[in-house]
């Protein structure tokens, strides 16, 4: 009887310490997202003259085509167009435009014969604020 009862208290004990091996818990890999870098923006203007050259407009407004030469943001871009008098830093003309196409026409206005001022183009996307470009020139009305 003692030998029945040592089996019947070894028994449990050895099969419950008996493991199967080899299972282990395998961890799937974790997929970084996936982070879309939008293309730097990039621009051409059709009146630029050049640095150091001065823009004659002929009348009091002056229409700018803005081509966007790299790839659109999906949201979009905002052209900002600002010209101010270079004598005291007045503002003449103040525009912003948000648009998701790559050809726009942006106009200054209130030119004053004479005058010489400067014009700032910046670009910015609408997703992105650090994605922007600058781009400035001289401009006079006959």
């Amino acid at each position: 009887m003692k030998k029945t009862a040592l089996i019947l208290l070894v028994f449990p004990i050895a099969l419950f310490s008996c493991s199967k091996g080899g299972d282990s818990t395998t961890t799937t890999p974790v997929t970084p997202p996936v982070v879309v870098t939008e293309a730097t923006i990039a621009y051409g203007i059709d009146i630029d003259p050049g640095a150091g050259n001065i823009y004659a407009a002929l009348g009091a407004t002056q229409t700018i085509n803005v081509n966007l030469s790299s790839a659109l943001p999906k949201a979009g871009v905002q052209i900002d167009v600002s010209t101010k008098k270079d004598s005291d830093a007045t503002v003449v003309s103040s525009s912003s435009t948000s648009t998701t196409s790559a050809t726009n026409t942006v106009s200054i206005e209130n030119l004053q014969p004479g005058v010489l001022c400067t014009t700032t183009i910046t670009i910015t996307s609408k997703t992105t604020a650090s994605n922007s470009v600058v781009k400035s020139f001289k401009i006079a009305r006959k």
